[in-house]
Formats: C-alpha cells, structure tokens, sequence
C-alpha cells in the first residue's frame, strides 16, 4: 500500500542559496571590496614603506593613543556596563525607564553634538572641568578626555549585551545559592558571572571596535596635539589635508590589521567562553 503523499508548505523566507548569495553580495560591496582596495592601495608601499610609516615617531604616539585607550575604555565599560545592566534587570525604581533610555543617547546623539558637549562640561570653564582644575587636574585637551569620551560612546554596548542574558538569569538561582551558604561574592563569581562570560565579551569587543574608529565625538575633546592627544583616525585626515595619500592609506591599513588582529582574538576568547559555559 502507497503511502499518502505529504505537501510540505514552501517557506516564506528565501532558502539557503539565495540567502547566502545575498550575504556575501552585501558583504563584499559594503566590507570586502572597499577594505581590499584599502590594502591594494597600501600594497604600492610595500611592507618596508608600511612599517617606515609606523615606527614615525608621530604616527606611532596617535597608534598608541588610539589603541591604549580604547582598550582601556573598553576594560572599564566592561565594569560599568555589567552595573548599569544589573541595576536595570534587577530592579524597579523611579525613573528606571528614562535611565534606560538614557543609555542609548550616545546611539543616537550625532557624534560632532556629543564631542562639543563633552568638551563643554570638561572643559576649565565647564562645571565638571573646572571642579577639577581648582585640583590641577585638566581633562579636556589631554588623553584623560579622549579616555571619557570613548568610556562615553562604548557603554550602550556592552549594557545592551549584557542586559538580554542578565534576564534570563533566574534570580531564584541566587536566592538558593544563598540559601545554601554561599556569600554575596561567591554568588557573583560561581553563579552570576559564568553564564554571562560570552555576553561579556561581546560588548567588550563592540566597545572597543567603536572606539578604536571614533573621530567626531574625540576629535573637539582631544585638543588634536600631536604626540599628546593626536588620535589615529585624526592623523589619518591630516595626511589627506596634506595630500600625503600614501601616508593616510598606510596609517588606514595598519589601524585596520591590528584591529583585525584585536578582534580575532576577542572572537578566539568569545568561542572558548561558549565552549567553556556550555552554550556553544
């Protein structure tokens, strides 16, 4: 006897193939194409012209800034966007819904606006800078508020990764771990922190992306001295002021292999904490 035959209902979403062409046609139009060019430009250069470029004593101060600061940033926002995303998980408070909002600001804040704000607060004359200057401390202009202002643009990001895993964190569990004893502490370490590994380490990834390229909300903050507060993105804009186009490529390409090499890294650890939690 023949079995009745079975009609599958055709997906309203495009299968793998046309999905994937899709994919890699976007990718490589918007991401692949124009960063090859990037490196093809370079290539002219050669990578003894390249490495010339980065040990110039100027480029190599604006590298360092750039990249020590971002991942420092990226460091601290790793503890402040873990709070943010506690307090706004775990507890219902007056106002919660406009802190909430608040943190998205610097998504939608063009980044020239949010750079001339920082600036006005940090500034000697601004309520937050001049606190300080009576101490001899001086923010604006110096690499303490470009460290502000990138901490300022990197936050949303690692509390919008956190907060989605926080939440489906079931407090009980915490409640029965101090239940049975456990300390505040060990409650955090052995039971909180270990789901949220993974989450962790993409918006530290995020953070640090954004502010390894960020220009318009550092360049007001920064005060643009060179081998004092000279970013890398800004050194970029100057060697094309200054028709140094080879100059401004191989300053591109070599901000583009160590973030390249940042993240890669970055998604080695994302992948060790996903196998080491079990979720991946």
């Amino acid at each position: 006897m023949n079995a009745p035959a079975t009609f599958v209902r055709p997906s309203p979403l495009p299968g793998f193939g046309p999905a994937l062409g899709a994919t890699l046609l976007w990718l490589g139009l918007l991401v692949l194409i124009p960063l090859a060019a990037l490196v093809w430009r370079a290539s002219g250069l050669g990578l003894s012209g390249i490495l010339a470029i980065a040990s110039q004593p100027r480029v190599a101060a604006a590298l360092r800034l750039s990249f020590g600061l971002s991942l420092l940033a990226a460091a601290l926002n790793v503890i402040l966007g873990g709070i943010v995303a506690w307090v706004l998980t775990r507890y219902e408070f007056p106002g919660r819904r406009l802190l909430d909002a608040a943190v998205d600001l610097p998504f939608a804040l063009p980044t020239a606006v949010a750079g001339i704000a920082l600036t006005a607060v940090y500034a000697r004359n601004g309520w937050i800078g001049g606190f300080f200057d009576r101490f001899g401390v001086k923010i604006a202009f110096t690499p303490l508020g470009i460290f502000i202002a990138l901490v300022f643009i990197g936050l949303p990001f690692m509390v919008r990764s956190v907060e989605p895993v926080l939440a489906e964190i079931d407090p009980e569990i915490e409640e029965a771990s101090a239940t049975l004893g456990a300390s505040r502490l060990t409650t955090i370490f052995r039971v909180v922190l270990p789901p949220l590994t993974t989450a962790f380490v993409t918006g530290f990834a995020l953070s640090l992306a954004r502010a390894v390229g960020e220009y318009g909300s550092v360049v007001f903050i920064s005060g643009n001295i060179p081998f004092v507060s000279e970013i890398a993105p800004l050194l970029i804009f100057v060697r094309l002021a200054e028709y140094d186009t080879a100059g401004a490529t191989a300053v591109a390409t070599i901000m583009l292999a160590l973030s390249f090499a940042m993240l890669l890294l970055i998604n080695l650890a994302q992948s060790w904490a996903r196998r080491r939690t079990g979720n991946g």
